[in-house]
């Protein structure tokens, strides 16, 4: 780099945002605004998440550096336009983060950490003008469908708007599967439709019943499957043979092949595993 900057830290990454902003700078980064680089942002938050299941600590270094780029690239654009400046992002988040946690920087006590959620989200509710806002209403649009539907969820429970039984979560969904299968066999599309997001959104229920994301189970199940038919391809190609050339039946064969492989991997597994002295299901013994 022929420009040379004498600050250090983040006082360096600002200088080289804004000299990649400025008129002799990059002709890229001059032309782009707020619009044209949000898909930037979400693309760098999946690879810092895709960095995070893979348990890669130099992908995620580097990943949370390009996050932390976009936030730099908006404050600087936002800057330009005399709206607000980094320093002015980095104020509000410190200021929000003081006044949300009473219990560390103020006298407020507490139990324990469903204690403290419980005060964030009363706090963000007084910081609101409308005392009278929908709990629903800040939620992003934007957000993945699946990832929408576990906050919506989570939110109601704030309200007491739950389910207090699996057994009742899925059996909601067995009702919603059915009416998928009436609106089916009736041909109506929209309506069919309409129960298939019922379905979708019950699933979701059922995940978050039991302490999970919807988003993270299927993009596990979909890891899996990527994983499956890849394996599936390799064998093909290891005999010279095209998926493309094959019949379903000899792709489902070789697919069935593949998972007795992986239950017969995890069974070798958990037969070399050291004895703990607890049988599975055993909630008797202690450490």
């Amino acid at each position: 780099m022929n420009q040379t900057f004498d600050e250090t830290g983040m006082e360096q990454l600002l200088a080289v945002m804004r000299k990649l902003r400025s008129p002799d700078g990059c002709p890229w980064d001059v032309e782009q605004t707020h619009e044209s680089i949000k898909p930037c942002l979400v693309e760098e938050t999946y690879e810092v998440l895709d960095a995070i299941d893979q348990g890669d600590m130099e992908a995620l270094k580097e990943e949370l550096g390009d996050v932390l780029l976009q936030v730099v690239f908006h404050a600087q654009i936002s800057d330009e336009h005399g709206q607000f400046a980094f320093k002015d992002v980095v104020d509000v988040l410190t200021r929000k983060l003081i006044r949300r946690h009473p219990h560390v920087f103020g006298d407020v006590d507490v139990a324990d950490s469903d204690e403290v959620l419980k005060n964030w989200n009363a706090i963000k509710k007084e910081e609101k003008d409308d005392k009278h806002a929908s709990l629903l209403s800040n939620i992003p649009r934007s957000f993945p469908a699946l990832l929408k539907a576990h906050q919506v969820q989570k939110k109601v429970t704030q309200v007491g708007f739950d389910w207090t039984d699996r057994v009742d979560v899925i059996a909601k969904i067995e009702e919603e599967l059915q009416e998928v299968r009436e609106a089916i066999e009736q041909g109506d599309a929209e309506h069919t439709q309409e129960e298939l997001g019922d379905l979708l959104f019950s699933v979701v229920n059922l995940a978050r019943f039991q302490g999970y994301h919807a988003e993270e189970c299927l993009n596990r199940t979909i890891t899996k499957f990527i994983c499956r038919f890849q394996k599936i391809e390799d064998r093909f190609h290891a005999q010279d043979h095209a998926l493309a050339d094959s019949s379903l039946a000899e792709l489902d064969a070789v697919w069935e092949a593949i998972k007795q492989d992986e239950r017969e991997q995890r069974r070798a597994k958990d037969q070399i595993l050291p004895f703990s002295g607890v049988l599975p299901g055993d909630q008797s013994s202690t450490p």
